[in-house]
């Protein structure tokens, strides 16, 4: 899930899939464990520091906060997709719902119109904290902090879910990605990128795993500072950066996203699958 650079003229970012690492790589290092909590415990910072909560999702009720959250990028009109990765879904607002104390994104195997001109074999759902329209306001955005959620991943083969963050510029690199999962459901990734010579998307990414994570709920957290990244698993920190130059020093939104066809297709079998988020939290120092 990954914005590359635009132009201002296009109105719609290229976005290009890519996976591992890729050259000019920054030092990951395998952390110890950290005390953790589970989805079903109070969430809180599992990293040292004085922390204050400036953003708090519990999924309550029977409908989607619009105060905090969209369903599409900026670029919405009457529904959006990532064409870059040339997923194979066309996001909908229908495809989000709200209830039992959790958000569901859902993809379901239907031919779907986009606005762009193309047929979708799929439709599905995402939410942003970013904006619900080109001109619009981003919702919440945050630089630098502590980022959590507690995920449960669908099962089915040919899908992307994905929990990140992307700037508010439009422009990136930078970006980060607190938890994605490529052509597997069983092996997290957590990876950064950043610019290099001549504004070159360079990323590196670290992996978790494997493990049942379609089994329940996880909880996917970064730790976030000026000259360093953390990524956690269920309160345990599994990798982290140090390289303060390849460190993102700007505002970022929120994105939870079930993208299909990524970077294969789904079996003729699956029909359907959903992505569930318990809460979203944001702390800073």
């Amino acid at each position: 899930m990954r914005l590359r650079h635009r132009s201002h003229a296009s109105r719609r970012p290229s976005l290009a899939l890519r996976a591992g690492r890729a050259a000019g790589a920054g030092l990951f290092v395998l952390l110890a464990a950290t005390a953790g909590c589970s989805a079903g415990q109070a969430p809180r910072p599992d990293a040292p520091g004085a922390w204050h909560l400036v953003f708090k999702e519990e999924f309550g009720g029977s409908a989607l906060n619009s105060s905090h959250w969209v369903t599409c990028y900026d670029w919405n009109n009457n529904g959006c997709t990532n064409a870059g990765n040339r997923e194979s879904e066309w996001y909908q607002p229908g495809q989000v719902s709200v209830g039992g104390g959790a958000l569901t994104l859902q993809a379901r195997r239907v031919t779907t119109p986009g606005s762009d001109g193309r047929t979708y074999p799929w439709t599905s759902g995402m939410v942003s904290t970013g904006r619900e329209s080109w001109d619009g306001t981003p919702r919440f955005t945050f630089t630098r902090g502590y980022v959590a959620a507690a995920v449960r991943i669908p099962a089915e083969q040919g899908v992307y879910p994905a929990f990140w963050l992307s700037p508010i510029t439009r422009v990136t690199p930078p970006e980060i990605d607190v938890a994605e999962f490529l052509g597997t459901s069983r092996n997290v990734q957590m990876s950064v990128h950043w610019a290099g010579p001549g504004g070159k998307d360079l990323s590196s990414a670290g992996h978790y795993g494997p493990l049942d994570f379609p089994a329940g709920y996880h909880v996917f957290a970064l730790d976030w500072e000026a000259d360093s990244l953390t990524w956690l698993v269920d309160g345990q920190a599994r990798y982290w950066m140090t390289d303060k130059a390849n460190i993102p020093d700007v505002a970022m939104e929120i994105l939870l996203s079930l993208a299909v066809g990524v970077p294969d297709q789904p079996p003729a079998a699956v029909d359907s699958a959903r992505m569930q988020v318990e809460w979203v939290r944001v702390w800073q120092h």
